[in-house]
């Protein structure tokens, strides 16, 4: 059953909404937008007053958002687990092949692989760049939003539901589990399963989304600045947002088995074949 409230509204490019048990009074909704202005200040390679848009103008070393850390580690950790293909720099290549601030959507002739993020260092707050590129943490930034929103919404009491357009999380709060499907990503009036979800996000990943033109998506191979071309599309269940949205991107690049040693989450892979490969630990069912 749905809740009994919903709070939509447009944030960082897609469609948020929050569902909740009781009304959100009007300070939480300031609270939850002056949360979301500020991420994308620092984190929107669309604005002229970011990180990216400094780091794009000079390397250097540039001052890092407070809440960077838990974002950045991820992606170390998953930049060295799929050998280099999921990069903080992928901006340059997908801003190569127009998918740019002014969205123009016009490629320039062949790939771009992006800049390494290895070349960078991390230290005190700080972000030391050897050279210009174009920033983009939008395989795992929207996850780690989510997370910062729900949250923020820690004293509304009852279950609370916060889906950021494919990146989910939901606090059950003693009450059910909740049925998601899985959106067939060539259908999209249809569902290839569903999965139940208590307290824990659920994200998803398909290169049918963001596409704009033939063979062009938003998830890019880094080193080769090539999309990705062997999976359809990717569900992960884990315990954050963060975690969720980042593995989802991984998965177009690494089998499961590369990642399960390190985190603890449930997935589906699906193929160009439609043929779906499922963890044992997630609980729902795939339909035949």
């Amino acid at each position: 059953m749905a809740a009994p409230y919903q709070w939509s509204f447009d944030a960082i490019g897609t469609r948020w909404s929050i569902d909740t048990e009781v009304e959100l009074p009007e300070s939480v909704r300031d609270r939850v937008s002056s949360l979301v202005e500020r991420f994308d200040r620092d984190w929107s390679r669309f604005r002229d007053d970011s990180l990216p848009a400094r780091i794009r103008l000079a390397p250097g070393v540039h001052p890092l958002p407070t809440d960077a850390g838990p974002l950045l580690d991820l992606y170390d950790t998953l930049h060295e687990l799929t050998d280099g293909a999921m990069s903080p720099c992928v901006g340059t290549s997908l801003e190569h092949l127009g998918y740019d601030a002014a969205y123009g959507l016009q490629r320039a002739p062949g790939w771009q692989p992006a800049p390494s993020w290895a070349d960078t260092q991390r230290s005190g707050g700080t972000l030391t760049t050897r050279e210009r590129f174009v920033l983009d943490v939008g395989a795992a930034g929207k996850g780690y939003l989510v997370d910062q929103v729900l949250a923020a919404l820690a004293e509304v009491p009852g279950p609370v539901t916060v889906d950021g357009s494919g990146d989910l999380r939901h606090r059950a709060d003693r009450g059910p589990a909740m049925r998601v499907a899985l959106e067939h990503p060539r259908d999209p009036g249809l569902a290839i399963g569903v999965v139940e979800l208590g307290d824990a996000a659920i994200a998803a990943s398909a290169i049918n989304r963001r596409a704009w033109g033939p063979g062009l998506h938003h998830v890019l191979d880094a080193r080769t600045g090539r999309p990705a071309d062997e999976v359809l599309a990717t569900w992960v269940v884990a315990p954050s947002a963060l975690l969720a949205d980042a593995l989802a991107t991984a998965l177009f690049f690494v089998p499961p088995e590369r990642l399960t040693p390190r985190f603890g989450f449930g997935y589906v892979v699906l193929d160009h074949d439609l043929r779906a490969r499922c963890s044992p630990e997630l609980a729902g069912a795939l339909f035949r």
